[in-house]
């Protein structure tokens, strides 16, 4: 059984997009983080396992400046996340309202937190960008929170952009967006991941010397052998 650091560098050479495919063909379809991209166009890719957050929509006598202070609270939430966590939020997709800003994000990154990725919106936008955090999000909104969203709990399963997502999955994110792996797939994953990125690394580099797509993706029974030529002598 591979270590968590065995893991996450596995993964972190798989694309989004090939983990789609695999968790596809073991019949999970709705993995894919709507409505999370990052906030750097030249964001790398992350894994780390799932800190949720959940927010409802507001409640006016609940959602207000005075929430901030209460045992239940984003704040509260940030000193429970573990070290090399992925922060997941559940913002219900709202676009009116920031969930996060600078401050809070510089947090996170003192905490070294790996990453956050939700289906709302951040706000202080240079602030959070000038924090360092690796962020996915649906875009900025000024409004904070208690605006349009009253928040509720963390780690506790949860909805992020249509998907659930429970504490401890394992979430990869690229400039793809963000894929939820479900922990007891895992190690399941890690084997057939790696030998879809080695035969589509195959199948581009016979695309990029002039072959055409019909038997060769998906590859038919004569370029399976071939591609399994190939794999024996990059031993």
């Amino acid at each position: 059984m591979p270590t968590e650091n065995e893991i996450k560098s596995i993964l972190a050479n798989v694309t989004t997009a090939t983990l789609t495919t695999i968790l596809l063909k073991k019949g999970l379809r709705n993995v894919w983080i709507r409505g999370a991209m990052p906030l750097r166009p030249d964001q790398g890719r992350i894994v780390g396992r799932a800190f949720t957050l959940r927010f409802i929509p507001a409640r006016e006598d609940l959602a207000t400046p005075a929430s901030w202070s209460s045992p239940i609270s984003t704040r509260a939430a940030i000193e429970a996340m573990p070290e090399g966590c992925v922060a997941v939020v559940d913002a219900q997709g709202s676009k009116d309202a920031g969930i996060f800003g600078d401050i809070l994000c510089a947090r996170m990154q003192k905490r070294n937190v790996a990453a956050l990725i939700t289906d709302g919106v951040v706000r202080d936008l240079d602030g959070v960008l000038a924090t360092g955090l690796p962020v996915w999000c649906a875009g900025a909104a000024a409004p904070p929170s208690v605006a349009g969203l009253t928040f509720v709990a963390w780690d506790q399963p949860v909805g992020c952009g249509g998907v659930a997502i429970f504490p401890g999955d394992l979430i990869v994110i690229d400039k793809d967006g963000g894929v939820v792996i479900p922990a007891a797939l895992a190690d399941e994953i890690l084997d057939d991941a790696v030998e879809q990125e080695r035969l589509e690394g195959w199948i581009m580099r016979e695309v990029t010397e002039g072959a055409s797509l019909p038997g060769l993706y998906p590859a038919n029974a004569e370029n399976k052998a071939r591609y399994e030529e190939w794999k024996k002598q990059q031993v």
